[in-house]
């Protein structure tokens, strides 16, 4: 038996329950995963040593019952799991209560955002020295967007040799001053 089909039975049930509600079966990274209008609501799996339902933005249920636990603390903002060892543990008007909530959530658009780190571009020092004696082309650079700029200077640093540092900050900054991106002719 593989560890798919050691829980083929309790996982069948768990899609019969969930069956029920408005949900809509998918398949996603090789999972079962419910959703409401395109938006992971809730999947369904089996481990080794458990099968579990997963709610996607599970961190906004009441969990009253402390049914969910979050899989990897620390790491994990949204997902909590519900985890079964046994078909017994199956309780369905429980899971539909959780499910109807975490679709309830799912219409108000209750998510957490992941946090985007913004890391500052460090500007190499030829690039710098060209900027700080050149007014308009510091001031066309600084329009550019971080990503952009980002480019810039990560064309500049690929360079080994100085000349060749040189030479491509001579090249882009007739390209700067027209307000033109390194790589937008492939955008």
């Amino acid at each position: 038996m593989t560890q798919n089909d050691q829980w083929e039975t309790e996982i069948d049930l768990l899609k019969t329950i969930i069956s029920k509600t408005e949900l809509v079966e998918t398949n996603k990274w090789g999972g079962c995963v419910y959703v409401y209008n395109n938006k992971n609501v809730i999947g369904v799996g089996g481990f080794k040593n458990f099968f579990t339902l997963w709610f996607f933005n599970g961190a906004f249920l009441k969990d009253e019952k402390k049914n969910l636990i979050n899989a990897n603390e620390g790491v994990t903002k949204s997902l909590r799991q519900w985890r079964f060892t046994s078909k017994e543990e199956i309780n369905e008007i429980e899971i539909l209560d959780y499910i109807q909530e975490a679709i309830e959530n799912e219409k108000e658009g209750k998510i957490i955002k992941p946090e985007k780190t913004k890391t500052e571009t460090k500007i190499p020092t030829l690039l710098q020295n060209e900027l700080d004696s050149d007014s308009d082309l510091k001031e066309a650079f600084l329009k550019f967007s971080p990503y952009k700029q980002k480019e810039f200077v990560e064309y500049i640093e690929t360079a080994k040799r100085e000349e060749t540092k040189l030479s491509r900050i001579e090249k882009i900054k007739l390209m700067i001053l027209n307000n033109i991106g390194l790589n937008d002719k492939y955008r």
